[in-house]
């Protein structure tokens, strides 16, 4: 056999092998068909049906309210207060939504209830008072952030059980994500039967939140789900990075954040939206 043949050869064998390794890296997955028919096909009102003017806040009782109301599935972010409740916030502090400057896991719950969300009279709501509200009339997404309680290793693993906890009593249809693999790997752990999202976004954005570039690339390009196994990759509209790319061909089902606008249903599973009003389903 001739050098340059032998070249060739191991040249192609060594770029199957490095293929091999990114799928097994970013594999998706299995989850139960009808668990996954539950979120397919769906819009899902970002943080609640809010409104661009903040006349509706953001993950407020009468954000999720309306969306029940007009036939959407719903997104809304946890986290725990300073005394471990369980409540409905997106951001780690209170500037943007309430005007005060601390951030929520420095505020017992009692404290946080006297916050009022956009200058409205809405209130921070606790996860259970959510899950009272929507009483399983429409599928909610789940994200759990990490924040800094009780942390053990690099994940929140008190706000993973008692999010759990909350989820296992509810009559309706719950799924989780989050940007933390970590997080996403203890539902894995601990409850196989909720289906399971890896948050993602290209890399430049994880750069501009402070993580080092090594860090960015790997989350971009979702290549933690060795770890992890979600079922669906939710990834920022505008470009979707190799690995991720890889997740979704391999089975992982395709959700997008946060779209403005219905044409970014085309190819995907879920679409995750808010500032306007697309149909409740559409496939």
């Amino acid at each position: 056999m001739k050098r340059s043949t032998k070249f060739v050869l191991g040249a192609l064998g060594c770029a199957a092998a490095a293929c091999g390794i990114a799928a097994l890296a970013v594999a998706p997955g299995k989850a139960d068909e009808a668990e996954k028919a539950k979120f397919y096909g769906r819009n899902f009102a970002h943080r609640g049906l809010h409104s661009y003017d903040r006349s509706v806040p953001e993950n407020s009782l009468a954000a999720f309210r309306l969306a029940v109301e007009a036939g959407y599935g719903m997104e809304l972010d946890v986290q725990l207060s300073k005394d471990g409740k369980v409540v409905v916030f997106h951001d780690d502090d209170l500037n943007r939504v309430c005007g005060v400057d601390k951030r929520v896991d420095e505020l017992t719950f009692d404290e946080l209830r006297e916050l009022r969300l956009c200058e409205t009279e809405e209130v921070i709501p606790l996860f259970s008072e959510v899950l009272d509200l929507v009483a399983g009339r429409q599928p909610i997404i789940c994200e759990l952030k990490t924040g800094r309680r009780n942390n053990k290793l690099w994940f929140n693993n008190e706000l993973c059980e008692k999010t759990l906890e909350l989820i296992e009593f509810y009559e309706g249809d719950v799924c989780i994500e989050s940007f933390d693999p970590f997080i996403v790997a203890w539902f894995r752990e601990h409850a196989k039967h909720l289906v399971r999202g890896q948050l993602a976004q290209p890399a430049h954005y994880y750069k501009s939140e402070g993580l080092n570039g090594i860090s960015g690339f790997i989350l971009a390009n979702t290549v933690l789900n060795v770890l992890s196994r979600p079922n669906f990759i939710a990834y920022r509209v505008g470009g979707t990075a190799p690995g991720a790319r890889l997740s979704k061909a391999l089975g992982a089902l395709d959700f997008c954040w946060t779209s403005h606008n219905s044409a970014n249903e085309e190819g995907r599973d879920a679409v995750i939206f808010e500032f306007y009003k697309p149909e409740s389903k559409f496939k």
